[in-house]
This record gives structure tokens, C-alpha cells and sequence, in this order.
């Protein structure tokens, strides 16, 4: 992991097209706002976690069906 250090105002820039900027400090949080292409989905972690867990259980839900009909 790479840890930075970052004011108000100042980014960092991922791989030529991903840009993250420090928008707001209040307290214990941070806003940041993101600069991304639409290709390119972002999500807040807890989200991404979610979607994976729904797309295991489909994937495992479609693997019995599909065994099933082999039968």
C-alpha cells in the first residue's frame, strides 16, 4: 500500500488517467472527488464487496441449475 500525504485541494494521479482530489477535511473526514473515464467503474469498498458476493452467489445458484440440466 502506498500511503501519501495530501492538503486540501491537492491530488494524485493513477496511471495516466485516474485523477483523486482531497475536496474537503472536516474532522475525522475526508471528501474526495474522483476523475475517472466512464469505462472505468468506481465504487466505495463496502459496495464493490457486496456486488461480489452477489455475483459468487449467482454464479454458484447458475453452476447448480446448469449441472442439472446436464442430467
Amino acid at each position: 500500500m502506498l500511503a501519501l500525504s495530501r492538503k486540501k485541494n491537492e491530488a494524485l494521479v493513477i496511471d495516466n488517467n485516474i485523477e483523486v482530489t482531497v475536496l474537503e477535511i472536516k474532522g475525522d473526514q475526508v471528501k474526495i472527488g474522483i476523475t475517472a473515464p466512464k469505462e472505468i467503474p468506481v465504487y466505495r469498498k463496502e459496495v464493490y464487496l457486496q456486488i461480489q458476493e452477489a455475483n459468487k452467489a449467482s454464479m454458484k445458484n447458475e453452476g447448480i441449475a446448469a449441472l442439472k440440466n446436464l442430467f
